[in-house]
């Protein structure tokens, strides 16, 4: 062939290749839209779809019912950055550098927001980011990948409001005010933006992210959600009353003078209150997403739980017990993920972004510690794992209360049997004990 037939040759496969390509684009109708909406501080019996207590969550129970409830969801890290590290990049915490809080992820660390959006996906973030490594309220400046115009992180929040307002929204008393209105919530402001988004995107592929920083302290909301339990008592479990025998030291220390007391009634109203708040809030996304993409996958996780007394500890921390590193997991899929269902496989946090990756329609990278849960999603009988691995690193004192060093290691089976390290280090002999 000469020089000439060739480039007739390779000039029409060319032609031919453009033209597939365009049929091809041409047939996929179906818009690739998710929405991930992330908790704070939410264990699943938190939500009266895993368990009736009294708590009100119409809309994330509305979300089970049109969708597929995972009854063994696990973090991967049960404290706020940690677990937030591995959700949004697939790898755990001792990989990516978040091993405690306000430490950032390392610098060759992608999240999934900057692989879509390498791959012409629009990404969109707004909420509690808390991987900047600065503080709590991180920079106000956008994370690579995501959408900057949406970007709404706790800093951009702090500056629209006037110095006072700002101190007010830090304290746990504001809640009894009623002039501290939705507008002046967070979580609010959130929400109007994650509304906006999607009236503004109905017709593009779009990953956003929705991450409420209620109920986590201060807890505030509007005082007629914290009325609501005014005279409310969470009903406990038998394990209010776990004596620590046997376990580790740190625990009995962690529980201080609980240890020894008798079980106090729960009663966190403000706590109870702004979770049902952020369930009004989540009610007004999914009402959005039925006007403007109802045929998105929407999945709802939390971050870690809280203990609420539950074996004489509070909040969360370096532990490995069902209360905190038990979370809630529900998706939605209109068309391919089965209503009203349960699945009883194993979840951890570590799949979500190579989960993300596949729904898009790309590979998952090989660099990624976690894999894929996509099957689950439509198949309620599906299962990727046989076991879920759980870690806790540094722990950051200063924002947390509690803490140490104290590195665990914990493997949850399908068995529900859990197998967990905890390291010990010996003081030098030149260290006083």
């Amino acid at each position: 062939m000469n020089r000439r037939d060739f480039v007739k040759v390779a000039g029409a496969s060319a032609g031919l290749a453009v033209a597939a390509a365009g049929q091809n684009a041409g047939k996929r109708t179906e818009l690739r839209q998710v929405v991930v909406i992330l908790g704070e501080s939410v264990r699943y019996d938190m939500l009266n779809c895993y368990r009736n207590t009294g708590l009100k969550t119409p809309n994330l129970d509305r979300l089970a019912r049109e969708g597929i409830r995972f009854d063994r969801a696990y973090n991967c890290q049960p404290v706020c950055a940690p677990a937030r590290s591995s959700i949004w990049t697939g790898l755990y915490p001792h990989t990516n550098g978040v091993w405690g809080n306000s430490m950032p992820l390392g610098d060759t660390v992608h999240s999934i927001g900057q692989r879509l959006h390498d791959r012409g996906i629009e990404c969109a973030f707004m909420g509690k980011w808390h991987l900047s490594g600065t503080d709590y309220f991180d920079t106000g400046k956008p994370a690579p990948g995501w959408n900057g115009a949406y970007w709404y992180d706790m800093r951009r929040y702090l500056t629209e409001l006037t110095p006072e307002d700002r101190r007010r929204s830090r304290k746990p008393s504001t809640g009894e005010d009623p002039t501290w209105t939705a507008e002046m919530c967070y979580g609010h402001r959130v929400t109007n933006r994650a509304v906006d988004f999607l009236a503004e995107h109905e017709g593009d592929d779009f990953l956003l992210v929705v991450a409420y920083d209620e109920p986590h302290g201060p807890s505030l909301c509007p005082i007629e959600y914290s009325e609501m339990y005014k005279d409310f008592v969470f009903p406990s479990s038998p394990n209010v009353e776990d004596s620590l025998s046997g376990k580790p030291v740190e625990q009995r220390i962690w529980a201080d003078e609980r240890l020894n007391a008798k079980p106090r009634p729960i009663q966190e109203k403000q706590f109870f209150g702004s979770h049902t708040f952020i369930d009004t809030e989540i009610g007004r996304v999914l009402d959005q997403l039925e006007k403007s993409a109802p045929g998105a996958l929407v999945i709802y996780t939390a971050d870690h739980g809280v203990f609420l007394e539950s074996h004489r500890l509070e909040d969360k921390g370096p532990a490995m017990y069902e209360e905190i590193t038990h979370i809630p997991f529900l998706a939605k899929w209109p068309g391919k993920a089965p209503a009203n269902t349960v699945s009883k496989g194993l979840v951890s946090h570590i799949d979500l972004a190579g989960t993300l990756m596949e729904f898009f329609g790309f590979g998952v990278p090989k660099t990624l510690e976690g894999g894929s849960m996509l099957p689950m999603l439509s198949d309620p009988n599906a299962t990727v794992r046989k076991e879920v691995f759980i870690e806790w690193g540094r722990y950051e004192v200063d924002h947390d209360g509690f803490g140490a060093f104290q590195p665990i290691r914990c493997v949850q089976t399908r068995k529900r049997e859990k197998n967990i390290r905890v390291a010990r280090y010996r003081a030098p002999a030149d260290v006083p004990a």
